[in-house]
Order: C-alpha cells, then structure tokens, then sequence
C-alpha cells in the first residue's frame, strides 16, 4: 500500500499548490491510514478547506483543540489554522482545498462582506454534525460537490455554485465579532511558535536545550512552554524529539545508512536511546519500520 506524507516549509505552511492559479481549487479523496504514521502532520495554509469523514472515526487537531469526529460528521478549517489529522484504523475523509478569491474577487464588496470577516476572526474551525440543520445542509452540499470532482466532466462552474451556497450558510451563523483583539494575539502566538520550530528545524542535530528554543522567539521558558502547549499540544522538547525522530524515520526507508549513523547525525545521545523512543512514539523498532517501508515499495 502506497503511503503519503505532508510537506511544509519551516513555518509548517503547506507547501502543495492546491488547484492552480486559475482554477484555486483541489479535492483529495484521502485515507488518513495511508499517510506515514497514519496521520496527517501539522500544517496551514492560507486556503480554506473543508473535510467529511465519510467512513471511520477521526481525531483533528486544530488550533487548541482536539476534535474527535465520527463518521457522517465535518469539519471546517479557517485560513492559517494550524492543523493535524490522526487516525486508529482506516479512516476515508474526502476534503476539499480552496483559495477564498475562488469565492469573490479580493476587495469585492462580496469579498469584503461575507468573506474577509470570518478569515480575519478568531474562528479557527467550525465543526459540522448532521443533527443540527444548518451543518447538515453543508454536509450535504459537500457530498454534491465531492460527486461533481468525481464525475468524468468535472463542472467548474457549479462547483463553485454550491461553494457559493456552503459559504452563505456558514458566514450566517458564524459568530465573528465577538473578540476583534483576538486574532492578533493568536497572531503574535503562531508566529512566536513557527519561529520556534523553526530553530528547531535549523539546530534538531546539536544539542539543544529549552532555554536556547524560548531564546530564538525573545521569549521566557515558560512562554515557550505556553505556546507549545496551546498551540500543538505538545512540551518543546517534546516536539524537538518527534522532529528528531521523523527525520530520523525519512532517513531509514531513503538511505541505507546504520542505526548509529542515524541516531547520530538526528541529535540523539546514543543508538539505544534512539531505539527506544522511536518504539515508544511508533510503537516497532527502526529497523521493522525500514524493512516495511523497502516492501510497499518494492
């Protein structure tokens, strides 16, 4: 089985162009299951995105929270929302990926009215369950769209119709005016977060510390603690090990390099010690995990 992996920048943008610049739209008839790990890694994108768990349960990540979502229910997802799907077994979830402008033109009176106000609040994702109407009518407006991607003649045109119709439901009741500071200050925490991870990205092969990561943002450890927290759920160190271990991963299945190498040139103290965390966090030993990754392959 085939399996796929997200890829970002150093700010955890995504870095896929979704549609194109003519057509900013893109659909992605997608098991979790099948990604590396089985789990879609953390990522934003200045694009919304719509998804539907068509069959399985899954757990999203967005922003703050964690979201358990069964099967018949969605999910939407605010531009530059940091996010991230896992999952325990099989879970299809067709999603969609669009740019705003696809809805209206930027600095349209539409644009302005309906569109840019719910971007710019502090509405990270809105849920969407079909026992509440007004969700249920996305829902069903999605599968209509998922149906016109999947057609032999895929309709541009009444795509963005029943985008159109989505959209209306959705900004009439999202609440978008209640806190107008906040985006900023969810702002201020994204990019001190992103400029954290970053360092961790330049710097994961030396030895680095808690105090050198809150110091790279201008910021306290406590802070830095806060923000991880907050922002994906996991310590700084924590994320430094997992950052180690997936490079160290990428490495098994594209190198023929020795465990020791391996562990060594990611950051690790010793090849025990590695071993035993990437056990711990994919629970098989590096070297099932290379003989695995050589057979899909094959």
């Amino acid at each position: 089985m085939k399996t796929y992996k997200t890829y970002t920048d150093e700010t955890l943008r995504e870095t896929v162009q979704h549609g194109s610049d003519r057509y900013p739209f893109a659909y992605y008839p997608e098991d979790i299951w099948q990604f590396d790990f089985h789990r879609v890694e953390w990522h934003w994108h200045h694009e919304l995105e719509f998804i539907f768990v068509a069959e399985g349960d899954a757990l999203c990540l967005v922003g703050t929270d964690k979201i358990e979502l069964s099967k018949g229910c969605g999910l939407f997802i605010n531009s530059g929302i940091l996010h991230r799907f896992e999952a325990k077994s099989s879970v299809f979830v067709p999603n969609i990926v669009f740019s705003p402008t696809l809805l209206a033109p930027e600095r349209s009176p539409a644009y302005e009215k309906y569109i840019a106000p719910i971007i710019s609040a502090s509405v990270p994702y809105q849920i969407l369950k079909p026992q509440i109407t007004w969700q249920d009518c996305i829902l069903q407006i999605l599968l209509q769209i998922f149906a016109l991607q999947e057609a032999d003649e895929k309709n541009e045109l009444r795509t963005i119709c029943l985008l159109l119709q989505a959209w209306d439901i959705l900004s009439s009741h999202l609440e978008v005016s209640s806190d107008l500071s906040n985006p900023h200050r969810l702002n201020y925490k994204q990019a001190r977060l992103q400029t954290m991870m970053q360092y961790i990205h330049d710097h994961y092969m030396e030895e680095i510390t808690l105090e050198m990561i809150a110091s790279s943002a201008s910021i306290s450890k406590s802070s830095a603690l806060h923000i991880f927290q907050t922002g994906i759920h996991l310590a700084p160190v924590a994320y430094l090990i997992e950052y180690r271990l997936a490079q160290a991963a990428e490495q098994l299945y594209t190198t023929q390099k020795s465990i020791t190498s391996i562990a060594e040139e990611t950051g690790f103290t010793s090849a025990g010690y590695f071993c035993r965390k990437f056990r711990e966090h994919y629970h098989m030993s590096p070297n099932t995990y290379r003989r695995k990754k050589t057979e899909r392959n094959l």
